[in-house]
């Protein structure tokens, strides 16, 4: 399943003719930099009185209290995150065209 999903990823990053081992150092490497662009594109969304109690909430690291924080205070907040991993998707492409 792991090589089903990292396969998967490596094409959509067109990356998949790298040997597998360079490729899961890409692919962690670019989901830390996902995961960063998604929590800062959400952030964004936040009143900024609700900034602080996201951030405990992150570091408290509670999914279920965070996911129910970010439905009540953030509408759409799951698009946010997809639209930004896209961008971040796009701007891989765009430097590795280059």
């Amino acid at each position: 399943m792991q090589d089903e999903l990292t396969a998967l990823i490596a094409a959509d990053l067109g990356i998949n003719d790298l040997p597998l081992e360079e490729q899961q150092a890409l692919i962690a490497s670019f989901g830390g930099v996902a995961l960063k662009a998604a929590t800062l594109a959400v952030v964004e969304k936040l009143a900024e009185d609700k900034r602080d109690e996201f951030a405990k909430l992150a570091e408290s690291g509670d999914a279920a209290a965070l996911k129910a924080f970010l439905d009540r205070e953030v509408s759409g907040h799951e698009d946010v995150v997809k639209e930004a991993v896209a961008e971040e998707v796009k701007r891989f492409k765009d430097f590795q065209a280059a």
